[in-house]
């Protein structure tokens, strides 16, 4: 027994020696061999630390400093669900934060609970766990809240860590413009994305040695480069213009239920945008609420469609340019066959008889603009308007998601240039290169570059690095045609009775502006159901534009198209009479608009005018007239100055030797109107029969200034155009 007693020692003993030598000799490795290698990786691993140090992103402001995004303190909450169940306060937990949180759904609740008694995939509880979505970069002002919850209720397990997070002051002002950013801090949409790298700056870092509780050690080396805060945006947008064009859109969109519905504003002299909106829209704030992707959609530059008559403006400016342009020639509305189709006008193809074009700008006529388009200036020169207008390529904004558009009317099919006249077929826009145009003819002829932002300003918010300018892209027409193409585009708002812009009209105020309908094609056809987009486009004031503004409508629920001018018209007059008043232009005492109401008014004298200040003059009066001759300076008058004329006479100005002067075209006017032209002339008339001028001829050689004229009944003159059959009828825009 003893003897076993002895082996067992020995054996132990020696069990034990074989386990010091090694131990010794592992040592010896450990210190020896892998010393300086353990040494880095202690220093590295476990008594060195580094963290990132996150930037500043640069906040976006408006155009006088007003916020719409910045850096906002944040917290996440977070729980610690091995605690909570140690101590078994679950329920009392989920009781205490659902209400913050608002999670009022069975559902919701139990989702905070899995979330509380989260185990990981060994079975155990874990330590830490963050309560997203609903807990997650929270603001500061529901932080706030749960800890005084967690302080109240002596919460365990539960914390709040700081963050910080992109917030959006003003809500949904803008948010298509500005974008947003994600919870993941990635850059989605709008200017936060176009900009992400000058906002966003360069991370830093921090290194030092620390003890086992992560403490930093005394005398310890420490590296450190600061983060790079960002540069901030000063833009271009007014807050209150937003805050308009927000405002009213909303109560259209609330009341027609369209399908989008938007508008841009913008400084015509420098394409500044002062406003850009639609609807739908989102909250930056709680991006994940939208309804749909439409919600984010930027339409204003996205949506592409035929324009309709508000695309009249160019063909009105080419032909302007080219001198093709008389207002008070006239021409017989309705219809007209182009290419085996009948094109009409927007009445059903009724048209107004014989009528100027003038009338026929104010009317929205299209057979004025085919004539004016397709007739006069031809296929080649109305593209290289269109071209020079800015249409067919993007305007270069800086915001992304811009469309292009298409210009793809083939020049050698007579149809489809003669529906590029006004807006259709193969044209289709955005409503930026809509704007782009009527503010080149606001500014005196020059397309410009739109852009967003104004400066780009300093992390420390004391120094401009970088301030945009105004880019001219080319000069489209002269400033003299600018200003006579805004002069008749007048005409179509303050004309009351028959312009179809008249409910855009504002007391006081001079505004320049077309309407627009346009039927959308789907699948391949014009629709046949109420399926409309309509627009206004214009600017003020007149004589010293300081906005220019578009608005589009798209498939509003109304039971007639022709119901289109009274929602864009009202529309617009909304947006531009808060918008002017806000950038500080008054209304006039005295109106320098036409009074439609009044019946009698006193004849301007414009004798020794020149032909463009006399023709400003009357149609700022709201006269129609007619220039006999070439000359530059009206040499005489008819009626004369201080005379009374009734509303919708003629004003007559001779401009040369009216023997140098071939006889005008006296077709469908009046006796009394042929005889006033006869006069100033130094013609004799012969008139046979009554009614209006049906034929007119020389009796004997035309130096002896003797004229036949024959008149008869109006309807006999212009005899009503037959009706086309469906299959050769092409369907016309509206006004």
């Amino acid at each position: 027994m003893l003897r076993q007693i002895k082996r067992r020692s020995l054996l132990l003993v020696g069990l034990l020696l074989l386990a010091f030598l090694y131990l010794i000799i592992r040592i010896f490795y450990v210190q020896i061999v892998q010393g300086p290698e353990l040494v880095r990786k202690a220093s590295d691993e476990l008594w060195n630390t580094s963290r990132l140090l996150q930037p500043v992103r640069g906040s976006i402001v408006d155009r006088k400093g007003t916020i719409l995004a910045q850096e906002a303190v944040a917290y996440t909450l977070s729980v610690n669900p091995k605690l909570i169940h140690k101590f078994g306060v679950e329920r009392e937990t989920v009781d205490a934060l659902a209400p913050l949180l608002g999670l009022k759904t069975s559902e919701q609740r139990q989702q905070l609970r899995k979330k509380i008694t989260e185990k990981n995939a060994k079975g155990e509880y874990y330590v830490q766990r963050e309560v997203r979505p609903y807990g997650w970069k929270i603001d500061a002002t529901l932080g706030q809240n749960i800890q005084k919850v967690i302080d109240k209720k002596e919460l365990i397990g539960v914390y709040l860590l700081p963050e910080q997070k992109r917030y959006y002051p003003s809500g949904d002002l803008a948010s298509h413009v500005i974008g947003y950013m994600t919870k993941e801090g990635n850059a989605a949409m709008g200017l936060e994305v176009k900009y992400d790298s000058i906002l966003k700056g360069k991370a830093g870092y921090v290194s030092y040695e620390k003890d086992l509780k992560g403490y930093q050690l005394p005398n310890s080396d420490v590296t450190y480069k600061a983060p790079v805060n960002g540069k901030s945006l000063q833009l271009t947008l007014d807050s209150n213009i937003q805050a308009y064009i927000e405002q009213a859109l909303l109560d259209v969109y609330n009341e027609y239920k369209p399908k989008n519905i938007m508008a841009i504003a913008a400084n015509p002299h420098t394409m500044e945008i002062l406003g850009m909106a639609n609807y739908p829209t989102f909250n930056p704030n709680k991006y994940w609420t939208a309804s749909s992707q439409e919600d984010f959609r930027t339409s204003a530059l996205s949506s592409i469609y035929e324009p309709g008559s508000t695309f009249k403006i160019v063909t009105l400016a080419g032909a302007v340019e080219e001198g093709m342009f008389n207002p008070n020639a006239t021409y017989m509305s309705g219809k007209v066959r182009i290419g085996g189709y009948w094109i009409k006008d927007h009445n059903n193809g009724q048209g107004w008889g014989a009528i100027t074009y003038l009338e026929g700008l104010k009317r929205s006529s299209n057979i004025a603009f085919v004539k004016l388009g397709y007739e006069q200036l031809g296929a080649q020169k109305l593209r290289s308007y269109i071209d020079k207008f800015g249409f067919g390529v993007k305007t270069g904004i800086d915001l992304p998601g811009e469309m292009a558009g298409a210009i793809s009317f083939r020049q050698d099919i007579p149809t489809e240039v003669a529906t590029a006249t006004f807006g259709q077929g193969q044209v289709e826009v955005t409503a930026l290169q809509q704007l782009n145009a009527i503010s080149a003819i606001a500014n005196g002829g020059k397309l410009m570059k739109p852009y967003l932002v104004k400066k780009i300003i300093s992390a420390d918010g004391q120094t401009v690095e970088k301030e945009i300018k105004p880019t001219v892209v080319r000069q489209v027409i002269k400033k003299e045609t600018a200003t006579q193409v805004g002069l008749y585009l007048e005409q179509v708002v303050n004309d009351l009775e028959i312009g179809t812009g008249r409910r855009a009209y504002v007391e006081g105020y001079r505004l320049a502006g077309k309407t627009g309908t346009a039927q959308k094609v789907v699948n391949g056809r014009y629709s046949t159901s109420n399926q409309y987009v309509m627009s206004f486009v214009g600017y003020a004031p007149v004589d010293n534009p300081k906005i220019s503004l578009i608005v589009i409508v798209d498939e509003p629920k109304v039971s007639d198209y022709r119901q289109g001018g009274l929602i864009v018209g009202p529309l617009f007059k909304n947006i531009m009479k808060k918008s002017l008043l806000s950038l500080g232009v008054e209304a006039q005492k005295v109106s320098n608009t036409i009074d439609i109401a009044q019946p009698v008014k006193e004849v301007p004298n414009v004798t020794g005018f020149t032909t463009i200040a006399a023709q400003t003059e009357l149609m700022r009066s709201g006269m129609p007239m007619m220039f006999l001759g070439k000359g530059t300076t009206v040499l005489k008058q008819d009626p004369v100055a201080g005379t009374k004329r009734i509303q919708g006479q003629n004003m007559y100005m001779l401009t040369e030797d009216p023997s140098k002067i071939v006889m005008p075209d006296l077709t469908g006017k009046s006796m009394k109107e042929a005889l006033r032209v006869c006069t100033l002339l130094g013609v004799q008339v012969q008139f046979q029969g009554e009614g209006y001028v049906k034929q007119q001829s020389w009796i004997g050689p035309s130096a002896n200034k003797n004229l036949k004229i024959v008149l008869q009944p109006l309807g006999s003159i212009f005899p009503a155009t037959p009706t086309p059959s469906a299959k050769s009828s092409l369907k016309s825009g509206g006004q």
